[in-house]
């Protein structure tokens, strides 16, 4: 299994400044056939809480969509998407900011403390298989609530239909290691939240999966 390092190593202050045109724009409308304005938006913010802790923050990009009077707290193992995400949401409104390793299980501060935690674009950055991952799952139940959900979304590599365009980035992503999915499939997902989550509901657009457990 390779470093967790290297899914988060692209997103340089430089990369992240090109990331909510090419990722969210170009990536999601034609490569991944699941728009971020009309169906990853509103799916964030259908299983948001007023307490909430987003892991793999990006650009900070759906933050932006939450009402001001939430609590916003962020955990991400890369230093410049933290920097980024803090200054496009504003400082004044994070709660924590925890530079970390999801492999890791987390501060003992943040335990049971979030209502709902958000994976978004994590889970096919994050070096292995499913059954590797697995314990991201695990760490991140722990900083719920009792009755808290997570939820997310990732990209898919097995057993959906790819375009062209979807199977050259997913060609180049996993061989520079950004990408680590081409075994995660609908069942492997759902198999790694079923382990931890009596409540798992998983749906997939294009080849995105967005899923939601508690």
């Amino acid at each position: 299994m390779s470093n967790t390092d290297n899914g988060t190593k692209i997103y340089t202050p430089l990369t992240l400044k090109l990331y909510d045109w090419w990722v969210l724009c170009i990536s999601n409308s034609y490569a991944w056939n699941c728009s971020t304005k009309d169906i990853l938006i509103p799916y964030f913010l259908q299983n948001l809480s007023p307490n909430h802790l987003d892991i793999g923050v990006g650009t900070g990009y759906y933050l932006t969509k939450i009402p001001a009077h939430y609590n916003i707290s962020l955990m991400d193992l890369n230093p410049a998407s933290l920097k980024a995400a803090s200054a496009r949401v504003g400082e004044d409104r994070i709660h924590y900011k925890v530079r970390h390793d999801v492999f890791e299980s987390y501060p003992e501060e943040l335990h049971g403390k979030f209502d709902s935690i958000s994976m978004y674009y994590l889970i096919h950055c994050l070096p292995g298989t499913m059954e590797d991952k697995r314990i991201v799952i695990k760490n991140a139940k722990a900083a719920l609530t009792k009755g808290g959900i997570l939820y997310g979304a990732t990209i898919l590599g097995d057993k959906v239909r790819h375009n062209s365009f979807a199977l050259k980035l997913l060609q180049i992503y996993n061989k520079k290691g950004i990408f680590s999915n081409f075994s995660d499939s609908e069942e492997e997902l759902k198999k790694m939240l079923s382990h931890y989550f009596k409540n798992i509901d998983v749906i997939v657009k294009g080849d995105v999966a967005m899923f939601s457990a508690h």
